[in-house]
């Protein structure tokens, strides 16, 4: 049977490293992102799955409500698979923080999990199957300069768990995946020797690649773990902050 996913913030690095993975898998995928609606890159196309992309503001719930509406339009009423990955940083330290730098990142990084998973989790209880995947961070643990990422994604594995236990009766698991420092664009603002000096406290001595979170995603998202649900899978080298 061939599985349908939906993955948010698809045209971030590993969001991207996902969809790929996702393809190769055999899956239709649809690609979520405020970013306007786009095709993959030339070296995706011979790639076994189908890619399909739609525009939504995951930290809006009426966003959401019509990205739902539309892809039934476009025929997609039954999604297997959801991958909340969209996310923001907006880092400062609390003396300095605004408002809305609050107020985004906990919109784009935890409202987001509800207003996008509501829109089809009632139908995976219907069929008896879902796999729902969160991505978290090991920033949850608490950083410096980052309460409001901190806060939310910490919130993410609250999130995670109350939903494993609500949902497993019907075939359905969800999981949360933590990411430590991944090499993506995200990391460019940060200077050269900072990046260095991180690296070191590494453990495994260098910068997960995306497509490595995206194997675990994969995973997850397969037949095989059925019985994995409440989870908090750390993808880290190691690092703690």
């Amino acid at each position: 049977m061939k599985r349908t996913a939906i993955v948010t913030g698809g045209f971030g690095g590993i969001g991207l490293a996902i969809i790929r993975q996702f393809l190769i898998d055999g899956y239709e995928v649809i690609a979520a992102d405020i970013r306007e609606p786009a095709s993959l890159p030339g070296e995706y196309a011979d790639i076994s799955g189908k890619f399909h992309s739609v525009k939504v503001d995951v930290s809006s719930f009426d966003s959401c409500m019509k990205m739902k509406d539309e892809l039934g339009e476009r025929g997609f009423e039954a999604i297997d698979i959801i991958v909340n990955n969209a996310g923001i940083t907006r880092d400062s330290l609390i003396a300095k923080m605004g408002f809305d730098q609050w107020d985004s990142v906990i919109k784009v990084d935890l409202y987001s999990m509800f207003n996008v998973t509501k829109q089809f989790v009632n139908g995976m209880i219907e069929r008896k199957f879902g796999r729902i995947i969160n991505t978290s961070s090991i920033s949850r643990e608490g950083n410096i300069g980052q309460c409001n990422y901190s806060a939310a994604k910490a919130g993410v594995v609250g999130f995670t768990k109350a939903l494993a236990r609500e949902l497993a009766r019907y075939g359905i698991t969800s999981n949360a995946v933590s990411p430590g420092l991944v090499n993506t664009e995200i990391l460019s603002s940060i200077p050269q020797n900072i990046m260095e000096a991180l690296i070191k406290k590494i453990p495994a001595g260098r910068l997960a690649r995306p497509d490595e979170v995206a194997s675990l995603v994969s995973f997850l998202a397969s037949e095989n773990a059925a019985y994995i649900s409440g989870e908090v899978i750390n993808i880290n080298g190691d690092f703690m902050f």
